[in-house]
């Protein structure tokens, strides 16, 4: 007969507690919508629309002195390697970069102050291509990894991925081939931000939850647009008032994508294996005996026995946080910015598009010319082929470019980049790959969806 002593008890209470708690704000933070403001959105999403409420007027300037510190700041350590960063392996990693990170950081600022101070070549410091980074692209990120950063490990320390990878691992592995505590993290996507799912992502598997495959496949499949953001593009593009099928079409179209996407290559061929390179561990099977739901709460009460501090986790939060700030953002202020350039004052995207003309007609799309570089144009931005098909007449076609735009998922002004700033193993040329893919297979789900449901 085991015997059970009170300081054993009060451990077990400790431990439920500590995952019950942390874990439920972490749901309330980062997975439950909210209408705020007459916007649908979560509770980060609410502390960064604040936060960018209250700072719009001076966030800009604040964003080009801190590219200017974080070019500087490379520049010395690439140059100087001074003791006090090169013998911190934080600020190391951040400020000792290749040639590409120097140039990407001295270009970042470099468009940041053209922006700021419209100043230099139009084509840099355009309200549309420069200016799209500073004044808008940018002050999201700032604000929005500000909060998840720091209260990511609610959602991610306490257990709460545990308890859920127990009970829906065997839905998650056989429908999308991932371990069950992804749905977390593609829970966090869909419901607040794609970034803040990739994020979760890049920590999870640095952290080796994750093989290269899983990480690959979560990071390009399942970065869903946010409904706010759906709800924004629709009204762009004219069809605000068709939100709950023009909504429902990008998610029938995005699971569909999510189902077939990890099945080809070139995600079915990345390795299952760890960061580390270890090899992939059988660490999902039920015991006998146990069901998902009391093998996941034991997992859950096991992890959060053992979470780290407060100070380390604050620490860890931090570092998230500063990692993103001076490491990401100068990233999309240049590569965003180049790719918004190509955009805007270069005939690349219309030139490309030329094969799709006939495709679209063959689909029976109206005003097919207009809409074909609105299919490809994505890759450079999400928000532009709302823009550019506004001014389409037909609401079918504007439907299928606002709809097309969500569900292609990777684009190099803020995905595109994260992603490869991140230790997940997805190159350039696969990104493309994987955006081409995307569209082929969602195109004909929108269209099909829009002329037998919709028009």
């Amino acid at each position: 007969m085991s015997v059970v002593y009170k300081g054993e008890q009060a451990t077990a209470k400790s431990a439920v507690w500590k995952f019950l708690i942390p874990s439920l704000i972490g749901v309330l933070l980062f997975l439950v919508p909210v209408r705020w403001n007459g916007e649908i959105t979560i509770g980060i999403g609410i502390l960064a629309s604040s936060v960018l409420g209250m700072g719009e007027a001076w966030i800009p300037g604040f964003i080009l002195a801190m590219l200017g510190f974080t070019a500087l700041m490379t520049v010395v350590t690439v140059v100087a390697k001074p003791a006090f960063i090169v013998d911190r392996p934080f600020w190391k990693a951040l400020f000792l970069v290749g040639p590409f990170g120097l140039i990407t950081r001295i270009f970042g600022f470099a468009v940041g102050f053209m922006a700021y101070f419209s100043a230099g070549p139009e084509f840099i410091s355009s309200r549309a291509t420069g200016g799209v980074v500073l004044f808008d692209l940018a002050p999201v990120l700032l604000t929005w990894f500000l909060f998840a950063g720091v209260m990511l490990p609610l959602l991610v320390e306490f257990g709460l991925m545990e308890f859920f990878g127990a009970m829906l691992t065997k839905f998650m592995r056989p429908v999308f081939t991932l371990p069950g505590r992804s749905s977390i993290d593609t829970l966090a996507s869909w419901m607040g931000a794609a970034p803040v799912g990739v994020v979760i992502t890049m920590k999870q598997y640095d952290e080796g939850y994750y093989t290269k495959r899983e990480a690959a496949v979560i990071a390009t499949t399942f970065s869903i647009a946010s409904v706010a953001f759906s709800l924004v593009v629709a009204n762009v593009i004219g069809l605000g008032h068709l939100f709950i099928p023009f909504y429902l079409t990008i998610a029938v179209a995005s699971i569909i994508a999510a189902i077939i996407m990890p099945r080809i290559p070139p995600l079915s061929r990345k390795a299952d294996t760890y960061f580390d390179g270890s090899a992939k561990r059988n660490d999902e099977a039920i015991p006998a005996g146990e069901t998902g739901l009391s093998w996941g709460w034991k997992q859950a009460i096991a992890t959060a026995s053992r979470v780290k501090g407060p100070k380390a986790l604050i620490k860890d939060g931090v570092e998230t946080v500063l990692d993103i700030w001076l490491g990401l953002i100068p990233l999309v202020m240049s590569l965003g910015a180049l790719a918004l350039i190509i955009a805007e004052y270069s005939p690349v995207f219309q030139w490309i598009s030329y094969p799709l003309v006939p495709v679209l007609e063959l689909m029976q799309i109206p005003q097919a010319g207009e809409a074909a570089p609105t299919m490809l144009v994505g890759f450079a931005d999400m928000f532009l082929p709302s823009v550019i098909g506004s001014g389409i007449e037909s609401e079918l076609t504007r439907f299928v470019v606002g709809t097309l735009s969500l569900t292609q998922l990777i684009y190099m002004s803020e995905i595109g980049i994260l992603i490869l700033k991140s230790n997940i193993p997805v190159n350039f040329r696969e990104l493309l790959i994987i955006f081409l893919q995307r569209t082929i297979i969602t195109l004909p789900i929108i269209v099909l969806i829009a002329h037998w449901l919709v028009f």
